[in-house]
């Protein structure tokens, strides 16, 4: 059976499990009463009545995490874009499909042999998803090659990403997003700048340099994928701070554009590269000539499929999946969802595809009891403005993972109020920083133009955890403050 009818089939099941397993909750559009929580209907109501709120096109469902019960509903079947909430399900069915001991791999190989220092062939390198490859991850390889005595390759140098499909960028990226990190090309091999993994990015910085020249640019990691175009300058302390950094749409040039004042830091962007791939190869080329092992003249820096008999020089596993969850749901790693997708559906039909991936994703909402008719997504990060889910199917899902064996794994990963670390209060660290709601709200944040939504776990003043989704659309005025004034209220129910 080819995959294409693996997942036909698939999706017909699929449909004849949501009806069949699907229980729907009995809600009423305002409030599901429950008496001794009166008080607490009766705050957030009277928050939901805030201008910006009623301005806005908003869901809100707050249930007891012990039983699922529904405690207050504003428009709980109403859909909504949920931004990058929607990871929320990505994370769940990524830890249930793939597990949290999952690694992606990395491998150099060659189909040459050595002799002489000299290894008469092509030197290969396979990718198989890995988002937290970093330039010393190169070095690494080049180390070892350099040990096996390898000093010159005189074939190609050759970039294997045909784990995945060709298929770069998920459906709904705006024009506008794809010169940044967020909106990276997916590619099962390719590189990250840092340790927050944003694969596919190179992090361009410029400096105010001297008085009526050109700013100062620097690029890590240095590669020639990109090209900078400078036509900044630095202007005297004080002048207005005009300097941009982007990229061209379409094209590998980096615009650099605007004044720099003396005495200010600069600024520095995440640029997303055309072609991962290459990126990739660029990197590791300058890791291996570091280790002092060059090519031959006539070698080449291109795309292809390793052959079967291809000999394995070195490789390397990444963290396991219970590792990575923390900078992907932390801090909304959109090429992390993105690669997540693909490597599901690599892994459940064969074909590392957003078809296969979002199907392994549909199928797990399934599972769990979610009604899949009321979850429309194109992508797995959230970036897709057409993308839509109810308060009600989210909370539920939320719900539903507490009682999967891998759900702490889940918890911690997301952002909790107001905790100034990184990788510990994420999306949410300069949010909720005081009581009751700091430390007591362990939440996922969604963000789009117009768009806001919070959805995650909070402690109340008497202990209980009760489980919160606020999604809002069409704001006309940012809706933050009045999502975090619910939050807040609902950690200080007693």
């Amino acid at each position: 059976m080819n995959v294409w009818r693996k997942i036909l089939v698939s999706f017909v099941a699929l449909l004849m499990i949501s009806s069949s397993a699907f229980i729907p909750l009995e809600e009423d559009s305002n409030v599901e009463a429950a008496t001794s929580y009166a008080n607490l209907q009766n705050k957030l109501n009277n928050i939901m009545a805030d201008s910006r709120m009623k301005n806005a096109t908003s869901s809100v469902t707050v249930r007891k995490a012990s039983t699922g019960e529904v405690l207050y509903q504003y428009n709980g079947d109403k859909e909504i874009t949920p931004a990058s909430s929607l990871k929320l399900l990505t994370g769940a069915a990524a830890l249930e499909n793939l597990g949290e001991n999952y690694r992606f791999s990395t491998i150099v190989l060659t189909d040459g042999k050595l002799k002489n220092g000299t290894l008469n062939g092509n030197l290969y390198v396979k990718g198989q998803g890995d988002p937290t490859l970093l330039k010393n991850h190169f070095d690494n390889f080049a180390s070892s090659l350099a040990k096996q005595g390898i000093k010159r390759v005189s074939g190609n140098l050759v970039g294997d990403d045909t784990w995945y499909d060709n298929v770069r960028l998920s459906a709904g990226i705006l024009a506008e997003d794809e010169p940044y990190y967020y909106a990276a090309p997916i590619s099962a091999l390719t590189l990250s700048p840092n340790g927050d993994f944003d694969a596919g990015s190179v992090i361009v910085e410029a400096k105010p340099g001297t008085n009526g020249k050109a700013t100062k640019v620097s690029m890590s990691p240095i590669t020639s994928v990109l090209k900078i175009v400078n036509n900044s300058k630095t202007v005297p302390k004080g002048s207005k701070n005009t300097l941009k950094i982007t990229r061209q749409v379409g094209t590998n040039k980096v615009i650099i554009s605007g004044n720099s004042p003396i005495g200010t830091s600069g600024v520095k962007e995440w640029i997303s590269v055309t072609n991962p791939t290459i990126y990739a190869l660029d990197i590791f080329k300058r890791s291996l000539a570091e280790k002092g092992i060059t090519f031959a003249t006539s070698s080449k820096v291109i795309e292809g499929k390793t052959p079967k008999n291809a000999k394995v020089l070195v490789s390397r596993k990444s963290m396991p999946l219970k590792e990575l969850i923390i900078p992907f749901m932390k801090l909304s790693n959109n090429t992390h969802a993105e690669m997540l997708a693909k490597e599901m559906g690599k892994v459940k039909y064969g074909e590392g595809s957003w078809d296969a991936g979002l199907l392994v994703m549909h199928e797990y909402a399934a599972s769990v009891g979610l009604d899949v008719t009321k979850w429309k997504f194109e992508d797995a990060s959230g970036m897709s403005y057409s993308n839509k889910v109810s308060s009600s199917q989210l909370s539920q899902l939320l719900y539903v993972v507490r009682k999967e064996p891998w759900y702490n794994t889940y918890y911690k990963s997301l952002p909790i109020a107001g905790v100034s670390d990184r990788f510990v209060g994420g999306t949410l660290r300069n949010r909720l920083k005081s009581a009751p709601a700091k430390g007591n709200i362990q939440a996922k944040t969604g963000s789009l133009e117009n768009i806001k939504s919070l959805s995650g776990y909070a402690k109340t003043k008497n202990g209980e955890t009760l489980i919160f989704t606020v999604l809002t659309e069409k704001n006309k005025t940012s809706t933050i403050p009045v999502i975090d004034q619910l939050a807040t209220t609902i950690t200080n129910y007693k």
